[in-house]
């Protein structure tokens, strides 16, 4: 036996104790559902909702074809997220079947929210040409359709395939949207590189938020053994025609903004703030 082939076997046993020592890290149960099936699902339901501006795999495929082929690929998904998880508590094949059956009825809700979400951002920036330049080029609508996606799985319990959707979006555009987020219509997200908006948000109808502004959690709820408590409201409110500008930051699950506000660059706001208010950074 070599020097490598020692090496090799010593650090194999190590990773297997390390193993055996988080549950995290199990070496055996059923794997996790396949990040790029699910990826081909939201390429696929972006192909089927608006195809001038996202390219389907087979292009002469029709459109019930292509909605019966994702349905049949996020079945087999989601089966593989209740078996990862060792959800034993349902049937998992009638409970995907299930998910599927109500999600495909959401999808007419789903993009008549896109196609308001476009006209938002087409009407909101003067650098815009027309709607179809957003549809095609802008990275805040990229990310907003794949968030109204998951978030219509996650509304539906459908464990891990949500996130799986949204970190996605968050990997191609720098935009973090938790797909447990409550958005409302004609959303507009200008640049957005460098937004978070966590699970517990809600945000009303008409809002804008620039590059960096983060919607986020001010501080942690801690149980008996000091780990944080899980979901709780940890996230502000974001009324209706609200416009955030760049790299604000607005924290806590009882921090409310009311409706009309406007939110300067470079906030730091911890507090609620009424209706019709104008809130800038100030430097000491």
């Amino acid at each position: 036996m070599t020097e490598m082939d020692r090496a090799i076997r010593e650090t194999m046993n190590e990773m297997e104790r390390v193993s055996r020592e988080h549950s995290l890290c199990r070496a055996e149960g059923n794997p996790p559902p396949d990040r790029r099936e699910v990826v081909r699902v939201i390429k696929g339901l972006q192909a089927l909702l608006f195809p001038m501006g996202f390219r389907r795999e087979d292009r002469w495929m029709p459109d019930e074809a292509l909605l019966r082929e994702m349905m049949a690929v996020l079945r087999v998904q989601l089966i593989a997220a209740m078996d990862f998880q060792e959800d034993t508590a349902c049937a998992c094949e009638k409970r995907a079947e299930s998910i599927c059956l109500a999600y495909v009825r959401q999808l007419p809700e789903i993009k008549r929210l896109l196609l308001k979400d476009i006209e938002a951002l087409y009407e909101g920036d003067p650098a815009a040409t027309c709607p179809e330049e957003v549809l095609i080029c802008y990275p805040g609508f990229y990310a907003i359709s794949i968030y109204r996606l998951a978030h219509g799985l996650f509304r539906l319990n459908a464990p891990l395939i949500p996130r799986i959707m949204t970190e996605f979006a968050h990997e191609k555009t720098g935009i973090d949207i938790h797909p447990g987020a409550t958005i409302g219509e004609y959303f507009f997200i200008d640049h957005g590189t460098g937004i978070v908006i966590g699970e517990t948000t809600v945000i009303g109808d008409h809002v804008k938020l620039y590059q960096g502004v983060t919607l986020g959690a001010k501080s942690f709820e801690l149980d008996e053994h000091g780990n944080p408590v899980k979901r709780i409201k940890r996230h502000p409110n974001i009324g209706n025609h609200v416009v955030i500008y760049a790299n604000a930051t607005i924290l806590g699950g009882d921090t409310a903004v009311g409706d009309h506000c406007v939110i300067g660059g470079n906030t730091w706001l911890t507090h609620s703030v009424p209706a019709g208010s104008t809130v800038t950074y100030k430097t000491e």
